[in-house]
Formats: C-alpha cells, structure tokens, sequence
C-alpha cells in the first residue's frame, strides 16, 4: 500500500498541482480547501504525512499544525509547510507550532518530491 499525503491549499490550481505531482510518484492523496476541511477528512485518518498553506480562510496553516499535533493518531506527522511566506518570524512560528519543514512557493515539482523522500524515507 502506497503512502497516503494530504495536501492543503484554499488554491485549486496548486492544490492540483501538488497533487498531481504527488500521485505521480506513487502516493495517495486527500485534498483539503482549508485548515477545517483538513482537519474534518482527517477524522479517523491516518495520513503519512501533510503539506499546507499558511494562509488561508477559515482556519491558517499554523492554527491546522496545532490541532493535528494535539491529536493522538497524527500527532508526530511529517508537516512541510507549503507557502508564498519567507519571513523568518513566519518559520519560526510555524517550527513552533509543529511543523517538520518549509517550501516557499513558486516551488519545482523535484524539490517538493526531494523534501517529501527526505522526511518519509
């Protein structure tokens, strides 16, 4: 069984893109609009890893990190931050919050898949 990533992003267009990048080195995708859709889909879900965005409605990428760290069944997955955000306070606050690494978006399919391999293995 293939491992099973869970993108979020209130971006269809790169939400597609990472997805499609995804599958097509072998890995199970679930799709999120924002932190709680994600959080809703991954209710009983166990998910390999995730990669989100930081900003976005609802609830942001950091506000997700928390509350997937506070639940027992994701609480130690890989979170790679996937964002237009640079700012070194922003990666702090993420790292702070959770989160395993950081991809400043425009980001190259192979370096997103060269994280992915790194942190899973």
């Amino acid at each position: 069984m293939g491992k099973t990533i869970m993108t979020v992003d209130d971006s269809a267009s790169v939400r597609q893109m990472v997805s499609f990048t995804l599958r097509e080195a072998g890995y199970d995708v679930i799709e999120a609009c924002d932190g709680k859709d994600a959080l809703n889909k991954l209710n009983g879900v166990r998910v390999n890893m995730l990669v989100t965005d930081l900003n976005m409605p609802n609830m942001d990428g950091i506000e997700l990190i928390k509350n997937v760290r506070a639940s027992a069944e994701n609480k130690f997955v890989p979170i790679i931050m996937l964002t237009t955000e640079s700012q070194n306070e922003k990666k702090v606050e993420g790292k702070s919050a959770g989160a395993t690494g950081w991809i400043v978006k425009p980001f190259k399919q192979d370096q997103l898949l060269a994280v992915i391999k790194k942190v899973l293995g």
